[in-house]
Order: C-alpha cells, then structure tokens, then sequence
C-alpha cells in the first residue's frame, strides 16, 4: 500500500471536509426547495471513502453504490459544480439534470451510480466486475451497500456467484446502524453482518470504518486480492451517519446523545487531530484549508444556481428511440 504520509493526511482532512461542507450546503438549499425530492447525506461517513481512494488506482477501477451517493464522485474526480448543478436539477449537471439526487454517474470516472432500488447495485457491481474479468482489464469493482440492504436475496445470489466466478469485486456494507430508522439489532438475530461473507468461504471481516488509515488497509488488501485473480471480499465497515436517513427523517429511533457520543469520533476530527499532533500543519494552516473549502462550496452553490434549466424536450431526446416512430426524434 502507499505510504500514509503528512501529504495524505492533509488531502484527507481536506477532502472530507469539503465533502461534509458540500452537504451541509445541500441540506441548507434543500429547506429553501432548491433541491426537491430525496437527498441521502454522507457525514460521519467520510473515511469510508477517504480510505478506499487512498487504496485504489482511479486509471481503472469502478466503484457502484446505493442512493447516499454525492461525494463519492467527487473523490472520484467528477467536477463538484456539475454534481450540484444535478442536484439542483440543471442542464450542467452530471446528467443534465435529469437524475437528481440518488442518480450521480460518470462513466468517465468509473463512478456507476447512484441508484434507488435497495440492493439493486450488488449484482450490478458483481456484473461490472465479470466484465473486467472477461475483458482482462486488471481493474476492480468497488460495490457498495447499506446495512439494510444485506437483507436482500439479491446478495446471496451475487456473493454465490462471485465466489464461484472469482470475479474482481470488493463488497462493502457500510453499517451506519440504522436502515432508515430500523436498527440492525431488529433486522436480523446476528448483529457481525461481516459474518454473512462465510457462508460463501468468502474472505470478510469488520473494519472501523470511522478511521480512513484502517479503510485504506482493509481495502488494499481487499483490492490486491482482487486484481490477482483470487476473487471477491466482503467488508463491514462500521460506520454512523450523523445525520437521518435523508432530509424527511424525523430521526425519532435514536437519542441526541447518541449522535453526540459518535461525534467524539469523528473522521475529520480524528485526522485533523494528527496533523496537529504530528505537526504537518499548524492551527493557522487548517484555517487556510478551510477558508479554501469554504470557498470552493460558494462556487459550487453559484455555479449551480446560474446554470440553465435543461429544456423539457431533453427528456424526450434522452429516453425515447425508435426508428420506426416518426413522432418523437432521439436527437443526442
């Protein structure tokens, strides 16, 4: 694995926190109705993906999720305008609008969605990782679930035929506790989701997932496992969101305490801990990162709000095609 170095520290203070900036953003324009429907926030979850693109090679690998889905393709590289602008519904956006919230994809970034169906994404990402298989890329899939979403059959299928296959996929549930606001406790009569990888002899394990160091260390072994042919993992990465399961959750299942008691272990605070512990910044130098942050989220939020509205007839174009109905043309 690279070596975690004061340079990685410092951009993995710097990402999470301008992904958990970004959100907050979204959660204050979202109360005005700038963005409508669904909107799924990531924070507390950020060292979950520090620490897998401090693992990864972004030349090639994928990576698929559920509908929590914003962040994700920025670490990815997709230009954080555009992906507001989907969310604001605008022509800019990563899907000129027309996905929203729970539907961010760039296949120029290998990032796969974004996708509403609980569950739908595993046997997505186990198919995406067939084709790296047959097509000989060297790449790996990164497939990713909620803790609600291992209930679904679709996962046993998938880890039966992975296994079977050695396909290069890493699965990830990223256990924040609660599937929308049913406990794990209630789901199920175990509570090591990790567990459910050994029915399949499949490699698996738990991993603190609120320390992007032992992210990146379980999935670069994870990963390595992958490209060398030796077939999938299965990885629970415990987790806590600190916000509910999306804008309309009242959050009644749990405590404040609760939530505060997990924010002394914050991800951000953790690394910004170290830097300052270490010395590979001062005080007056996070303050710098910050005001960066501060100001890159203003030009996402401007960027967004003066983009164009993407005319209704795209929507039209995007989805309909058929030769033989002169009616409505496919144009793009």
């Amino acid at each position: 694995m690279q070596k975690i170095t004061k340079e990685v520290y410092l951009k993995w203070y710097e990402d999470m926190l301008f992904w958990r900036k970004f959100e907050d953003k979204l959660a204050a324009v979202y109360i005005q109705q700038k963005v409508r429907g669904f909107l799924h926030l990531y924070n507390g979850q950020e060292a979950v993906l520090a620490g897998a693109l401090h693992a990864m090679d972004l030349s090639k690998d994928k990576m698929i999720t559920a509908y929590r889905n914003h962040v994700q393709p920025i670490g990815m590289g997709v230009d954080p305008k555009r992906v507001m602008a989907e969310l604001y519904g605008k022509a800019t956006g990563t899907s000129q609008g027309l996905g929203g919230s729970m539907h961010i994809f760039s296949k120029e970034h290998g990032f796969y969605g974004g996708h509403g169906i609980v569950g739908g994404q595993i046997p997505l990402g186990a198919g995406m990782a067939f084709g790296d298989k047959y097509n000989e890329t060297g790449a790996v899939t990164l497939c990713y679930m909620g803790d609600g979403a291992v209930r679904q059959g679709s996962l046993h299928e998938t880890f039966n035929m992975a296994m079977n296959w050695k396909l290069p996929v890493v699965f990830i549930c990223e256990n924040n506790g609660y599937a929308m606001g049913t406990s794990v406790e209630r789901t199920a009569n175990h509570t090591d989701i990790w567990k459910l990888g050994l029915g399949y002899e499949m490699p698996c394990g738990p991993v603190d997932g609120m320390n992007p160091v032992k992210v990146a260390e379980a999935m670069h072994e994870a990963i390595d496992r992958a490209r060398r042919g030796d077939g999938p993992t299965f990885l629970e990465m415990k987790t806590y969101r600190y916000r509910g399961h999306s804008m309309s959750d009242a959050q009644h299942y749990r405590t404040k305490d609760e939530v505060e008691e997990y924010k002394k272990i914050d991800p951000i605070e953790q690394v910004k801990d170290i830097i300052l512990e270490k010395k590979y910044a001062t005080e007056a130098d996070i303050k710098k990162i910050d005001k960066r942050v501060k100001d890159l989220v203003s030009e996402c939020e401007k960027f967004a709000e003066e983009s164009p509205w993407p005319e209704k007839n795209v929507m039209y174009d995007t989805v309909y095609e058929q030769e033989d109905y002169p009616f409505l043309q496919h144009k793009l």
